[in-house]
């Protein structure tokens, strides 16, 4: 049955058919099921408050706090679509936001704008190579399996290539960040033993060492800003060795917690890891010039020893060659 079904749809569209059919097919559901998934259904919190909506001070309240809410959804246009492209479970969505904090995307919308952008480069890539596999199958034949990976492999990319984005940015963002982490301590001794505090000093490292290390300097930024704001020390600290994703962070925020807990001196502190923060810079300096003859000795199989073994055995061939023919 499933043979004479092919042969009669193959009849019909051509030998891209099959493949065509099952495209529209899922294209089909997709459409019929976002509007099911999309649909968002009322709190009971919202009714509560509805009901009991029933004074005119209520009712302007309820208009101006419409205004902000559609404020807020005009500058967030995604917002009607948060239950469809945020994971609903809370420990999966805390995952991806610090996954994309610690990438540098800070925006509350970041982790929508990630689902969304896999989704539609997905559905765009897909729509692309059924197209393409369209166009080839007109001019040569081609099998199901060419078909199939011509068709599904774009769709692939598509959906994984922000994956890959986020995660190269993630790793590129805590290189530099591991970078320039020594001179920054560097410059907070200095600026502590000149009698500034701890907040001052890191306030002032994020200051100067902005146009070198960016990354760092904006971290050091937060943590200024969110004391100014109140928030204790501590909790702060803390907020940046989970935001950075670094065991280079996290050992100076402890650090700088038992030192403040223990009532010792914070230039002492601050001394002794800088010294060490220094010398795994070097150790990973040694580390990278190590390896380095490792990675060149392909290289030099494939491109210095063919010309030499050229150069050495060629005449000897050519003049073996030579005898034998003339013989």
């Amino acid at each position: 049955m499933l043979a004479s079904l092919n042969e009669f749809i193959v009849s019909r569209m051509g030998e891209t058919g099959p493949l065509l059919l099952a495209g529209g097919l899922g294209l089909l559901l997709i459409l019929v099921t976002l509007p099911f998934l999309l649909r968002k259904e009322a709190e009971p919190f919202d009714k509560l408050k509805q009901q009991n909506r029933s004074s005119d001070r209520d009712k302007d309240r309820t208009a101006r706090e419409g205004d902000l809410r559609r404020a807020s959804d005009r500058s967030d246009k995604l917002n009607k679509f948060a239950h469809f492209l945020e994971p609903q479970d809370k420990e999966q969505m805390s995952a991806a936001k610090l996954k994309m904090l610690r990438a540098g995307y800070r925006g509350k919308n970041s982790v929508r704008m990630f689902h969304a952008m896999q989704f539609l480069l997905g559905i765009g890539l897909l729509l692309l190579g059924m197209l393409y596999t369209f166009v080839v199958s007109r001019s040569q034949e081609l099998d199901l399996q060419a078909m199939a990976l011509s068709t599904l492999l774009p769709a692939a990319a598509g959906y994984y290539l922000p994956t890959y984005w986020v995660q190269r940015r993630l790793q590129t963002r805590q290189e530099k960040i591991t970078e320039g982490f020594p001179d920054a301590l560097d410059m907070m001794l200095v600026c502590v033993e000149a009698g500034q505090s701890l907040d001052q000093s890191i306030a002032r490292v994020a200051k100067e060492i902005g146009s070198a290390y960016p990354e760092l300097a904006e971290e050091f930024d937060i943590v200024s800003q969110e004391v100014r704001a109140g928030k204790e020390r501590v909790a702060v600290l803390r907020d940046m060795s989970e935001r950075v994703g670094l065991n280079d962070i996290t050992s100076f925020v402890t650090t700088m917690i038992q030192s403040a807990t223990f009532g010792t001196s914070i230039a002492e502190a601050l001394r002794v890891y800088s010294a060490e923060m220094r010398d795994k810079r070097v150790m990973r300096a040694e580390e990278k010039a190590n390896t380095l003859p490792t990675k060149l000795t392909l290289g030099t199989m494939f491109f210095t020893v063919p010309p030499l073994m050229v150069i050495l055995i060629g005449p000897s061939i050519h003049g073996v060659m030579k005898a034998f023919g003339g013989g």
